[in-house]
């Protein structure tokens, strides 16, 4: 009872936090209009950059336009959601610099809330808007037998996606807090993660692929499902299950990522700014 309190509460202190911020946003309409185009259209140069290799090779690691047209989809997509929750996390290392962390730390709703939806910006809509568009052309491309469980996998993986990159977020926030900044850490397995899971697995040596499945499961948001979806090997030879455990991978990376921020949070110690 008590923890579904904490989240209530936080969820509600989110809430009016990025509720302040989009106000602020949609102070100047016209303005907010034309970045979210921008970032649409900066997000876009990743595609751009695939399509430029398509006009050269026929497949990439023997993967169809179509193909990692999905991959790429799925992760933007996914990715986009998470950043547009957590992205902003990334500035608490200077948070922790300048002494603001500890104003966090004495304020009465939870810290997790507080740096999670500070500066929220809907900006970053344009980078979903992006990823769903080169999702919906693949979905429609793409040479699939089609069947429920197939269709019912598609929102599966957006949703793990999602909230595994939340996770590593959070994860990140928390060994910035332990080592006093290092966001370009979190960085690389956040929008470093991202731009790996655009390409499809077989241009990765074994040992990066491995890592990604076991190490940081990063796999499992579009290269292990996708594989069941378009009928390709899985990865490193993983038994036909596992394009179904993102539910269970983004649970267990969500509890691993609420105990490594409680655990940060304990061993703070303030700067003294």
């Amino acid at each position: 009872m008590a923890e579904t309190s904490r989240v209530t509460e936080g969820l509600r202190a989110y809430g009016l936090i990025a509720g302040m911020w989009v106000r602020s946003s949609m102070t100047y309409r016209t303005s907010f209009v034309l970045t979210v185009l921008g970032n649409l259209l900066v997000t876009g140069l990743d595609f751009a950059t695939i399509l430029l290799m398509f006009t050269q090779v026929d497949s990439l690691g023997g993967w169809s336009l179509p193909e990692v047209a999905l991959l790429y989809g799925l992760s933007a997509t996914a990715f986009g959601v998470a950043d547009l929750v957590l992205g902003s996390m990334d500035v608490l290392g200077s948070r922790i610099r300048d002494g603001s962390f500890d104003t966090l730390l004495v304020r009465p709703a939870p810290v997790l809330a507080q740096i999670g939806a500070d500066h929220f910006a809907l900006r970053r809509l344009g980078r979903i808007s992006q990823g769903a568009l080169v999702l919906g052309y693949a979905l429609l491309s793409v040479d699939v037998e089609w069947t429920p469980v197939k269709v019912l996998l598609v929102p599966v993986m957006l949703v793990s996606g999602a909230v595994i990159f939340c996770s590593l977020f959070v994860a990140g926030a928390a060994f910035q807090i332990v080592a006093q900044d290092a966001a370009e850490a979190q960085n690389a397995f956040t929008y470093g993660g991202t731009t790996l899971l655009q390409y499809p697995p077989t241009v990765f040596g074994k040992d990066m692929v491995r890592g990604l499945t076991f190490l940081v499961p990063l796999a499992f948001v579009n290269w292990v499902p996708a594989a069941y979806v378009l009928g390709r090997p899985y990865p490193i030879g993983l038994p036909e299950w596992t394009a179904f455990a993102g539910p269970l991978v983004a649970a267990g990376c969500c509890a691993l990522a609420g105990l490594a921020w409680r655990s940060s949070l304990k061993s703070y110690r303030s700067t003294g700014s």
